[in-house]
C-alpha cells in the first residue's frame, strides 16, 4: 500500500473522530446557550455535516479506484440535504441558526486536521534535520 494512501485513511479517521467531538461539544455548549431547540438543530446539522462527509469521503474513494460514482447519486444527495433542510426549517420549531451552525463541523474538523498536519509535518522535518 502506498505511503499516500495510508496518509488518506489516517487523515479521514482523524476527520471523523473529530466531528464527532466537535458535534458532541457543539451539542452540549447549544443546550446550554439556547435550551433544546439550538441543541436539537446544532445536533441535526452536525448529521447532515456527517452524512455529507461519508459521502464526499466514497466520492473520492470512487474516484481514486478509477470508479465513476453515478451522477445521479450525485445530485440525489443534495436534493435529499436541501429537503430535509426544507423540512427543518419551514414546520419545525427547532432553531434554523443552530442547524446552519451545526452543518459547519465538518469545516471545524477539516481545519482541526490542517493544524495536525502542520504539526506532524513541523515535528518531522525538524526531527530529520537532527540527523
Amino acid at each position: 500500500m502506498a505511503q499516500d494512501e495510508l496518509g488518506f485513511e489516517r487523515a479521514t479517521s482523524r476527520i471523523a473522530r473529530n466531528m464527532l467531538w466537535i458535534a458532541l461539544l457543539g451539542t452540549a455548549v447549544a443546550l446550554w446557550a439556547g435550551g433544546w431547540k439550538w441543541g436539537a438543530g446544532f445536533l441535526l446539522g452536525s448529521l447532515a455535516a456527517w452524512f455529507n462527509y461519508r459521502w464526499l469521503k466514497r466520492l473520492v474513494e470512487a474516484l481514486g479506484g478509477g470508479r465513476r460514482p453515478g451522477s445521479v447519486w450525485l445530485a440525489s444527495r443534495y436534493i435529499l440535504l436541501g429537503v430535509g433542510s426544507y423540512v427543518i426549517l419551514r414546520f419545525s420549531p427547532i432553531s434554523a441558526a443552530a442547524v446552519v451552525t451545526g452543518m459547519f463541523v465538518l469545516i471545524a474538523a477539516i481545519f482541526v486536521e490542517i493544524l495536525f498536519e502542520l504539526v506532524y509535518a513541523r515535528k518531522r522535518t525538524v526531527d530529520h534535520q537532527d540527523l
